[in-house]
């Protein structure tokens, strides 16, 4: 799969542009500031939906616009498709295929997967379980459309509930019965969503183990465990029992909403005791390992964007993953860098032909393409 042309429209920095790629190697070049991640983020749109860096939609049009649009032409197994997707102050956000619009925006998920790897990344290691639940979740939601829609109702009927608890904290009568059919839907979507993780899990470690041993020499064990409260074994009981709990806080305070995903270093958590360069190996086998479940699940070589890598790892780091692109486990890459001679230094080493842009200031324009 790759995307042959795109076009912006009040998109962030961009008033106007329209742009083609290379299959393979893309590379935005161009001070920092200057547009290069919205490129990868415009991309990442079209994939998934929404921006990877700002959930406001209406924050990534450009100021002084009333919308944006984003307009790729993606080939995919042999066949040409036209995606749009299209933001407008005040009203209902749009994806098409083909000139198709979706229902639903999660009817898209899935249907042109990518893969970035970019400097916050750092936060799924070092920041609340939350974010780590949300990497697992996006991989998730992009391999099984039964887990997504699963997750949707299940945050829905989330919602609905710590409502409800807050309403009865605050004054209104305690009534049981409305509970009783959002701790029914919670439960039930709650076992399902948690079999769905753990199993995926333990395929996800295999690969992932494999990653990491490459990319640091084997000179470390790590591990990955996925803690649940539904591992619980009578977990409808110990849901039940939580009542009292939930009422004086105002929120459900069991559930797979709380679930967590512990990195581990040697047994120790490795956001406190690995390096921050273990912790920078960790997370490219993540990712790494996020590339090849997608592409063996869906039998579809997602595109790759890598946003500034090259400021954010060591040299040794840079060679290790760059050797994984030479052996053409890749289809189309984008990769933005501020220092151009940088990049073509690296490619040129690997002897890698690639495709530059100069950016500045929301103006592209392409300059020499080979390495």
């Amino acid at each position: 799969m790759h995307i042959e042309k795109l076009g912006l429209i009040g998109f962030k920095n961009y008033e106007d542009i329209d742009l083609d790629f290379s299959v393979k190697i893309n590379c935005f070049v161009g001070p920092n500031g200057s547009g290069k991640t919205n490129l990868l983020d415009a991309i990442h749109y079209l994939s998934m939906t929404r921006s990877a860096f700002n959930l406001v939609d209406t924050q990534n049009i450009l100021f002084g616009q009333n919308l944006f649009s984003i307009k790729g032409t993606l080939f995919k197994e042999g066949r040409r498709h036209e995606v749009l997707c299209a933001v407008s102050q005040g009203q209902k956000k749009i994806m098409r295929v083909d000139g198709n619009e979706h229902e639903k925006l999660s009817d898209h998920i899935g249907l042109f997967p990518v893969v970035l790897i970019a400097p916050d990344d750092t936060d799924i290691i070092r920041g609340p379980g939350e974010i780590r639940r949300k990497f697992f979740d996006m991989i998730l939601s992009q391999l099984d459309r039964d887990y997504l829609q699963k997750l949707i109702r299940y945050n829905h009927f989330l919602k609905q509930r710590n409502t409800l608890l807050k309403q009865f904290s605050q004054g209104q009568a305690f009534e049981q019965d409305l509970l009783a059919p959002y701790n029914r839907e919670l439960i039930v979507l709650g076992n399902e969503l948690f079999g769905k993780r753990r199993d995926f899990m333990k395929e996800f470690l295999d690969t992932f183990h494999a990653n990491y041993s490459w990319l640091s020499e084997e000179k470390e064990e790590v591990d990955i465990r996925y803690r649940s409260d539904n591992e619980i074994p009578d977990f409808e009981s110990a849901f039940n029992n939580a009542l009292s709990r939930d009422l004086a806080l105002e929120r459900t305070t069991i559930g797979i909403h709380r679930d967590d995903y512990k990195f581990l270093i040697r047994d120790s958590p490795l956001k406190k005791f690995g390096s921050q360069g273990q912790q920078k190996t960790f997370l490219i086998a993540l990712k790494l390992t996020n590339f090849q479940v997608i592409r063996e699940h869906l039998e579809l070589v997602p595109i790759l964007l890598l946003d500034d890598i090259f400021d954010k790892l060591d040299s040794h780091r840079i060679a290790r993953l760059m050797q994984k692109v030479a052996e053409n486990d890749f289809g189309q890459i984008f990769i933005t860098d501020a220092r151009e001679e940088r990049t073509r230094s690296v490619l040129k080493e690997l002897t890698l032909n690639a495709a530059f842009y100069t950016i500045d200031n929301g103006h592209v324009a392409p300059v020499e393409n080979h390495v």
